[in-house]
């Protein structure tokens, strides 16, 4: 004879674990994000994981609920779900550390196996409870209909609570803690209560090495913001040089004592085009999209005196470390304003900049609303005739995103150069292409003697462009586009 379970707790079990599933399933997108990126095609890997998970539970959980007594298993659920939960952090970034750089599929393979195993227990409760619950046949309808409500209503509370609460204010490696820990207190508790102390023991030590393990696994990030793994590493060659890592990859470098110091190639390709398009010294109007390090706006601010200058970047994590460990200073010439950059632009006054400078595209990670035919018209309002529109785009192989985006950028601007290395422009090659355009003629003689080599700029295109489509809000595979050439 099953030991009954309350009606309020049989809630709160089915609540609590829904709830808990969905908050493993947006931290482990986090967790991965630092080795292989964070994309469409992973965020649906991992949901597929999530769901595979919860249907396996759901199924197992509702046949051994009519095997065993629901009683002696439902403690021990959560008991070794919570081991497995603190289990998740450690097993994924020690992985992660020592594939980094390589390939990323075993990475994955990791985070899905331990996500999987601890995902499916939770869900298991949900029909074992609702076996506890089953007094008559004829209340079977009103009790499974209840408890899969409040179940749902959990799931929906775990992913607001964790989107817009946990992910914003709390490093990931606290909230796999303080889940795992939850799991396994509220598990101890169900256990010696349905079971008896005994039956405890050994799935509160898997907790506890969970926990130990959690505590010592290698730390990737600096900072964790809302949508990066973020961390500044100083140069050993260079006292004042300073790289900022977003997730796995260097996405930019400043000198604290020089502005002028430009590293990347990217960089300096943006600067050939600004210096080869307007006399030296000449003050301009820019804005920037993305903030990440700001070295551009620096470069500016010291070459071109009086500039006038408003960055927008959606992290405000990334604007602090800007401040506090890559020499940003705002003041009236320099204005960051936290805000999506598509918002930024949109809020613009018409014919306002000399230049517009896309700089918020990560690797295989690119906000896919900037990429597209509805922005780049807008950029286009935002610009003074003959300002020119600059964009870092990274891509790989046969770079089709990159293609896609340049043949995007042509439906909109008269005048479209691309500089790239000569193994880029082949498609051998992987790396930064800056695409620049104008409503007036690219001084392409006067940029190609800017830059250093083996940079190149070309402005006729149709070879390298060939029938690659025109992203728009409606039609915009980007990651698709993308993701088989990353490396």
């Amino acid at each position: 004879m099953n030991k009954p379970v309350g009606q309020k707790l049989a809630i709160g079990l089915a609540f609590g674990s829904s709830a808990a599933v969905m908050v493993l399933e947006l931290v482990s997108l986090r967790l991965v994000a630092p080795y292989i990126g964070l994309t469409l095609e992973t965020n649906t890997a991992v949901i597929g994981v999530a769901l595979a998970a919860i249907a396996t539970g759901a199924a197992f959980g509702g046949r051994f609920a009519d095997v065993v007594p629901p009683h002696r298993t439902l403690g021990p659920l959560f008991l070794l779900s919570g081991g497995l939960v603190m289990l998740i952090l450690p097993v994924v970034r020690w992985t992660g550390e020592a594939l980094r750089g390589s390939t990323s599929d075993l990475v994955f393979l990791v985070l899905a196996v331990t996500l999987f195993a601890p995902a499916s227990l939770l869900a298991a409760v949900t029909p074992m409870v609702t076996k506890l619950r089953l007094a008559t046949l004829e209340q079977t309808g009103t009790v499974v209909g209840r408890l899969s409500a409040f179940a749902t209503v959990g799931g929906i509370a775990g992913t607001v609570l964790t989107g817009f609460v946990f992910v914003a204010t709390v490093p990931i490696s606290t909230i796999v803690l303080a889940l795992g820990a939850v799991l396994a207190v509220v598990g101890a508790v169900l256990t010696v209560r349905l079971r008896g102390v005994r039956a405890a023991a050994k799935p509160v030590v898997l907790a506890v090495v969970g926990a130990t393990l959690t505590l010592v696994a290698p730390r990737p990030c600096e900072v964790e913001t809302a949508y990066h793994c973020a961390r500044v590493v100083a140069d050993p060659s260079r006292d004042g040089g300073r790289t900022l890592y977003l997730d796995q990859l260097p996405h930019s470098y400043v000198d604290l004592d020089d502005p002028t110091y430009l590293e990347f190639e990217y960089i300096k390709s943006f600067a050939a085009a600004i210096d080869g398009s307007r006399p030296a010294g000449q003050p301009v109007d820019a804005l920037h999209i993305g903030a990440g390090g700001l070295t551009m706006a620096r470069y500016l601010s010291a070459t071109r005196p009086g500039s006038k200058q408003q960055a927008y970047e959606i992290d405000p994590a990334v604007v602090d470390l800007d401040k506090r460990e890559l020499g940003v200073r705002t003041g009236p010439d320099l204005t960051v304003t936290v805000k999506d950059g598509r918002l930024g632009i949109h809020d613009e006054p018409a014919a306002s900049r000399d230049v517009v400078l896309m700089d918020a595209f990560s690797g295989v990670s690119v906000p896919w609303h900037l990429t597209t035919r509805e922005l780049v018209a807008d950029v286009k309002r935002v610009l003074r005739p003959g300002g020119i529109y600059l964009i870092n785009v990274i891509d790989y192989g046969a770079a089709k995103f990159a293609k896609a985006e340049v043949k995007t950028v042509q439906s909109e601007f008269g005048y479209v150069a691309v500089i790239a290395r000569p193994d880029e422009f082949a498609g051998t090659g992987g790396g930064n292409f800056v695409v620049l355009a104008s409503d007036r003629p690219i001084a392409v003689p006067a940029i190609a003697r800017e830059l250093r080599p083996p940079m190149q700029i070309r402005d006729e295109l149709s070879g390298f462009v060939g029938d690659a489509p025109v992203l728009t809000d409606d039609y915009a595979p980007v990651d698709q586009l993308l993701t088989p050439y990353a490396s």
